[in-house]
């Protein structure tokens, strides 16, 4: 399937992709390109179709219209057994409680392509849950029903992963893990699809983003290249001082590059400009007789996110749609899937 994926150096393609649950819009157009081989970051504040969107690429919900390609070739209604080369995990894991994790695993592989079982006990020692892998899944944490999730995902060595918020209820040491064991995915040439609403964490993760609002795409693109359309310096100075430090600095940089925030008892000037300039809006402002009590640099993903969608970034989240029919107690649209499975 790499080969097919090279074709257009795509693993996912969507074109006008178009959802209504009634009179309700969840998917307004959507066009996606996801690079083969990269970790993308899928973001959008919640209802904005991010769920739909993963739905619809594991064939557990249908479009009312557009196109979708993946790993290089059409994909549609009749095509299922083509998902064997998809792993997923939409939503929260569900197994079956009172088997342990190696039996839910067992099970899950029983519907699928063919997998070795020395396959499950090599995810279960991948994921950390090797010495918990014979206890009922029952007494298992949420963080640990995570791990499994993304266990069960792999079970097929998917090209193509396709995960919905992966990091909820791991602790700090898991999240970490789970970074590695993706980031190391993708350097083996897989492509890792992730949906998220940890702005940070997709931040240290995520080659390429996509920023989806109201159904529609707003910004795609290599992350770091997005970021540094957004690169600012931000300035604390004196209130009485920021009408000629606005002046100052939009000399510096151009008019409307400068911004005015309020933090507690502080003013902040910040100005779209490359974070390597900051000496010299501290410059600037000095030669004015201004001089800042704090100066930062950066690049904020999270202003990005904000200035594209409008929204707060706490809103950040899978919206819920109408459920889609279960195939299975352990293979359904709330848990992991070898999306092949007839």
């Amino acid at each position: 399937m790499v080969a097919d994926a090279a074709g257009n150096g795509l693993a996912i393609s969507t074109r006008g992709l178009v959802k209504r649950y009634g009179a309700i819009v969840a998917l307004d157009g959507l066009d996606l390109s996801v690079p083969a081989g990269v970790v993308y970051g899928f973001l959008g504040p919640n209802g904005a179709g991010k769920t739909t969107t993963m739905r619809i690429l594991t064939s557990l919900i249908q479009p009312d219209a557009g196109q979708v390609e993946l790993l290089g070739r059409p994909f549609g209604r009749g095509d299922r057994r083509r998902l064997f080369d998809v792993g997923a995990l939409i939503e929260s894991p569900s197994f079956y409680p009172f088997l342990s994790g190696r039996e839910n695993l067992r099970a899950l592989a029983a519907t699928g392509a063919p997998t070795p079982r020395r396959r499950i006990e090599e995810l279960l020692e991948l994921v950390g849950l090797l010495d918990r892998a014979g206890d009922r899944v029952t007494g298992y944490s949420l963080g640990m029903r995570q791990r499994l999730g993304i266990a069960a995902a792999l079970l097929s060595d998917p090209q193509l992963l396709l995960l919905d918020e992966p990091a909820n209820g791991l602790d700090p040491a898991g999240i970490v893990a789970m970074r590695d064991t993706l980031r190391r995915l993708a350097s083996a040439g897989k492509s890792v699809f992730v949906s998220s609403h940890i702005l940070g964490e997709v931040r240290q993760l995520a080659d390429v983003v996509g920023i989806i609002a109201h159904g529609k795409l707003v910004r795609e693109g290599p992350l770091e290249l997005l970021l540094a359309s957004q690169a600012t310096v931000r300035v604390r100075i004196d209130a009485g001082d920021m009408e000629r430090a606005t002046a100052v600095l939009e000399a510096l940089a151009g008019p409307g590059t400068t911004t005015r925030t309020a933090e507690l008892s502080a003013t902040w000037l910040s100005v779209r400009l490359d974070p390597d300039r900051a000496s010299d809006v501290n410059r600037a402002l000095a030669q004015a007789g201004i001089f800042a009590a704090r100066l930062e640099a950066g690049a904020d993903l999270e202003s990005l996110f904000l200035e594209l969608t409008g929204e707060p970034a706490a809103a950040v989240a899978t919206e819920a749609g109408p459920p889609a029919s279960p195939t299975g107690a352990a293979a359904s649209s709330s848990g992991p899937t070898q999306a092949g499975a007839p």
